[in-house]
């Protein structure tokens, strides 16, 4: 599967927003938005004044890039969430959310979403009780994550919960902090998809 290779701070810097793809460094003065909150590149400080169809290419990079998935794995979520009843843009952000990579990142797991894909990938957390290593496993409502036993004292999940204390756990999920272990109680809901993308604007991209 293909894989983006380049400083991700680059991803960031090029969307003028932090997009939080690396952990604890996003939260502190060394971030590379805070720096140079301009495209990277020569001509990065050029001011230019963006098409229809640039906003809504920018839109689509940004959440794309927020939950770290590629341009055909994208592209079916969208056709997923257009046969869905409700809005499409709803449906789309609620897909990527139920990924098994993003919940373990939003329970606190992992710092970022891409070290969340390396450890499920390790074969460190269960889903209900079995050993799960697919980061795009999509969750139901009732579906319990934990991780494994043989990795309770792991270093890189014990920083990550850590770190987590500066964010706040989304009320659809319910973590158990002292059983390593949470649990997907509903889907989350319209006012709780909370990423800073105008899903509308993705959804006109795609319909043309």
């Amino acid at each position: 599967m293909a894989r983006h290779t380049d400083p991700v701070c680059k991803l960031c810097r090029r969307e003028g927003m932090k997009l939080f793809l690396k952990g604890d460094r996003c939260y502190s003065v060394k971030c590379a938005v805070e720096k140079r909150n301009y495209p990277p590149g020569e001509h990065g400080q050029r001011r230019s004044k963006p098409t229809e169809y640039a906003q809504q290419l920018r839109e689509k990079q940004k959440m794309k890039r927020i939950y770290g998935v590629q341009e055909t794995q994208f592209r079916t979520y969208f056709q997923k969430a257009e046969h869905q009843k409700g809005v499409t843009g709803e449906n789309l952000v609620r897909l990527l959310e139920q990924r098994l990579d993003n919940v373990v990142h939003r329970l606190g797991f992992a710092a970022s979403r891409a070290q969340a894909r390396v450890l499920i990938g390790q074969g460190h957390f269960q889903v209900n009780g079995r050993r799960a290593t697919v980061p795009s496993l999509l969750l139901k409502a009732g579906d319990a994550v934990e991780v494994a036993p043989r990795s309770r004292e792991l270093v890189a999940i014990a920083g990550a919960l850590e770190g987590a204390k500066k964010r706040r756990v989304p009320s659809w999920l319910e973590m158990d902090a002292a059983n390593l272990k949470g649990v997907l109680r509903t889907l989350p809901s319209k006012d709780e998809l909370a990423i800073p993308v105008q899903e509308q604007l993705v959804v006109a991209l795609y319909s043309k």
